[in-house]
């Protein structure tokens, strides 16, 4: 028994930590697994800012910078069609002034949104009415 301790003690101290020194030499401990700090900047959320045209020019007058807003998404269709949330919470970063509120095309929101969502919105204002929601 006691042969048996003496090879465990010998075992754990082999395992043990490692002074400072070698650690500054980009040797890892044995043990807990350090986090790789390049996956973690991967996982981060890219923020982008996304211009969106709104269907409702009104709508977008209300909205001022720092507010929060639901970007739904309604298909034209003869049979009444779907709406779609494809952002939310996003941020409005700037509301610019109209340049010609008589076209009727809505007007512009510029939001802050992850890249993903970003490329969401722009898809969806390709083949739908943007409306927002304020939160």
């Amino acid at each position: 028994m006691a042969a048996g301790l003496a090879v465990t003690a010998v075992a754990l101290i082999a395992a043990g930590p490692r002074n400072t020194a070698d650690a500054r030499h980009g040797e890892r401990t044995r043990g807990h697994p350090v986090a790789d700090p390049m996956r973690q900047q991967r996982r981060a959320v890219e923020w982008v800012s996304a211009p969106v045209r709104i269907a409702d020019a009104a709508t977008v007058r209300l909205l001022r910078s720092g507010d929060r807003v639901d970007v739904i998404a309604a298909q034209d269709t003869a049979a009444g069609g779907d709406a779609e949330v494809v952002a939310r919470g996003a941020r409005v970063t700037k509301v610019p002034d109209p340049l010609d509120e008589a076209a009727g095309s809505g007007a512009l929101v510029v939001l802050s949104v992850p890249r993903a969502t970003a490329a969401r919105l722009a898809g969806a204002s390709a083949t739908a009415r943007l409306a927002v929601t304020m939160c």
